[in-house]
């Protein structure tokens, strides 16, 4: 699917298929997703722009690249987005960072939010947003509105599994913010759940089921 970017590194498809499992226990759950966020962390940032500058090694002085210093922010959809957020603040430790508080209203789907927190001047970042599922898509739509109100332009969205309905929601939404997702699964059920999918990532990350 075009609309998305499959990250497709072997590490991150063995590790990924442990935590499918049902029996993989909440500790090594959690273990992996932050693995995998931080492995999945060097394909989202690859096109961060550097410049070439003046070091002296101890041999002798060159000209090397060097991260240009834009500011970076990541957003957590709330709860189970905290699960892929510290595997890239490994990766990416001066990054500030924001949250989005959101539940599926069991109704009709919809996101309703209940919390929201970010930094100053995220027009001036670049914004990551994650959460490990995009389902129907509603709850990514509803983060990246707000975040956009709040003055973020240039945005990436990051997640572990996705189904084609959450990625088509999205990309129509949304078609100026990347998707970047470890893998794209068959289908939704008939309880917008992603077959065959992992079950609730937030549940199987805090042992809530």
């Amino acid at each position: 699917m075009s609309k998305a970017n499959l990250i497709v590194h072997p590490f991150i498809q063995h590790k990924l298929t442990i935590m499918r499992k049902k029996e993989t226990p909440p500790a090594i759950f959690r273990a992996l997703l932050q693995e995998i966020s931080f492995l999945m962390g060097y394909e989202v940032t690859r096109d961060l722009p550097t410049e070439d500058v003046e070091i002296e090694t101890p041999v002798a002085k060159t000209s090397k690249p060097k991260l240009v210093g834009r500011k970076m922010c990541i957003h957590s959809i709330l709860r189970a987005g905290d699960g892929l957020m510290k595997g890239l603040l490994e990766l990416i430790p001066t990054a500030k960072v924001g949250h989005v508080g959101l539940y599926r209203n069991p109704d009709d789907l919809h996101a309703v939010e209940y919390y929201f927190k970010a930094p100053p001047n995220l027009d001036e970042r670049f914004n990551l947003v994650v959460d490990p599922m995009l389902a129907t898509g509603n709850s990514a739509i509803a983060a990246l509105d707000r975040i956009k109100q709040a003055g973020a332009k240039n945005i990436t969205f990051m997640c572990l599994l996705s189904a084609p309905e959450g990625i088509e929601a999205l990309s129509d939404a949304h078609p100026d913010v990347p998707i970047y997702t470890a893998a794209i699964d068959e289908k939704l059920n008939e309880k917008s759940y992603i077959v065959p999918g992992l079950g609730d990532a937030g549940d199987r990350i805090f042992g809530t089921l």
